[in-house]
């Protein structure tokens, strides 16, 4: 395995409410010393959640998605809070987003979005064994949740407004998951 580079500087660029800016200056192990940018997020992680009803039907929103600018059809999902398990937190949000709480929470995988650039990391969780609670959540308009027979997979893939890469990655777990018959009871 190479050797790391060494980080010779980092400075701020710039600062939002949810991202920094760095740039690092650094050295490779051959000498080459370049500069890099990258965005740092809260180092909390997130989550994003297949809530799977017992009726096999997973609970999908549907959402405004500002950095596409428009609506997306996805998994629940949402930042950890200080001190906050992966477990904890989709529970949580499946409470906020979808009106319902989970007794069995299982993390299926953590999944890195863009590491060449970003450090922020997705903690994907199925949450079984539903029931109803609602938590109000911070969303700006209620969200349109939307069960989705897990029989009929491809066609969530087909849909134009299913496109986002961590939802898509949980799906393709949660397949495999199914075909290996570790998600019966």
């Amino acid at each position: 395995m190479p050797t790391k580079p060494e980080i010779r500087r980092c400075e701020l660029v710039a600062e939002t409410r949810i991202f920094r800016v760095e740039r690092l200056h650094l050295r490779f192990s051959n000498g080459r010393e370049v500069e890099f940018e990258r965005l740092r997020g809260s180092g909390r992680g997130a989550v994003l959640v297949l809530p799977l009803r017992q009726d096999d039907m997973l609970l999908l929103i549907r959402e405004y998605a500002a950095g596409v600018e428009r609506y997306e059809l996805a998994f629940p999902k949402g930042l950890m809070e200080r001190g906050e398990s992966p477990q904890a937190a989709a529970d949580r949000e499946i409470k906020e987003e979808v009106g319902y709480g989970a007794r069995e929470l299982t993390v299926l995988r953590t999944l890195s979005v863009a590491p060449g650039y970003a450090d922020f990391q997705t903690h994907v969780v199925l949450a079984r064994d539903l029931y109803p609670e609602q938590l109000p959540g911070d969303e700006p308009e209620p969200v349109e949740v939307v069960p989705w027979p897990t029989q009929q997979l491809d066609e969530l893939l087909r849909q134009e407004d299913f496109l986002e890469a961590r939802s898509i990655a949980a799906l393709f777990l949660f397949q495999r998951l199914r075909e290996e018959g570790r998600l019966h009871d």
